[in-house]
């Protein structure tokens, strides 16, 4: 008679999980709406410490004067690659892409290359590029700093 009871049981359990699982899938999940991610306050302040003083971007997306050093006029603007390997890579970079503005990249090819260090066209990023593995707070923080820039150079006086 003890088994009876335990098979009832067995059985009541069974069904109860069912009921409840059956349950929860038929949900209606909401859905996501995509949206442009708003700077969070801070945010720009943040990507500027991480382009100037931990990536140092300008190093190679800021074009370099007649004696070698960088041409604050003209920060972020994209420039030569002045740096070469030791040894030949075909795979180098000649040119690093201008930042300032950061028009032509979407949010999310910024993101892939912060995050992931994959370019634009999906392939991993040439070198001399570093690959970062940067926080998604940070990329979005960068992504904000570099679109607060302005593309255009400076109009000469």
């Amino acid at each position: 008679m003890k088994s009876i009871y335990r098979w009832l049981l067995c059985a009541v359990i069974f069904l109860a999980a069912g009921l409840g699982a059956s349950r929860l899938f038929s949900r209606e999940m909401p859905t996501a709406v995509p949206q442009k991610a708003a700077a969070e306050p801070g945010a720009i302040e943040r990507g500027k410490y991480l382009v100037e003083n931990v990536a140092m971007c300008e190093e190679c997306h800021t074009p370099r004067d007649a004696n070698g050093n960088i041409d604050e006029s003209r920060r972020l603007q994209g420039a030569a690659i002045w740096i070469v390997p030791v040894h030949p890579m075909t795979n180098w970079a000649n040119r690093a892409p201008a930042l300032a503005g950061f028009e032509g990249f979407t949010e999310q090819q910024g993101e892939d290359i912060l995050e992931k260090g994959v370019g634009p066209n999906g392939l991993p990023i040439q070198p001399p590029m570093h690959i970062y593995h940067m926080s998604h707070a940070d990329a979005q923080a960068v992504i904000a700093y570099l679109r607060s820039l302005s593309s255009a150079y400076p109009q000469a006086q």
